[in-house]
């Protein structure tokens, strides 16, 4: 399954259009490398989206085609969820 299908039908991005643009722009990587839309994910995979300030890591456990609310979060495990402070606090 393409990388950029794979986080819209997660609902990790609502938009699969956005999806496209994030891996356009380097901010989506998967087994550490810089991933384009086409990226073929597997099962087993890391993947690690770059929002802002926020980072995400999550593992790929399965692939499914369509997915309902309640089944969406079961394709992919969180790794980890990390959000980086303002660099200029103590300025």
């Amino acid at each position: 399954m393409r990388v950029d299908k794979f986080l819209k039908v997660s609902r990790l991005i609502k938009r699969r259009e956005v999806a496209k643009q994030l891996c356009d722009a380097g901010y989506v990587h998967y087994c550490d490398k810089v991933a384009k839309p086409s990226t073929e994910v597997e099962p087993g995979g890391e993947l690690r989206l770059k929002l802002g300030r926020h980072t995400l890591t999550v593992k790929v456990l399965s692939l499914l085609p369509h997915a309902n609310k309640e089944s969406a979060s079961s394709m992919y495990e969180i790794l980890e969820d990390k959000i980086e402070s303002r660099g200029n606090e103590n300025a």
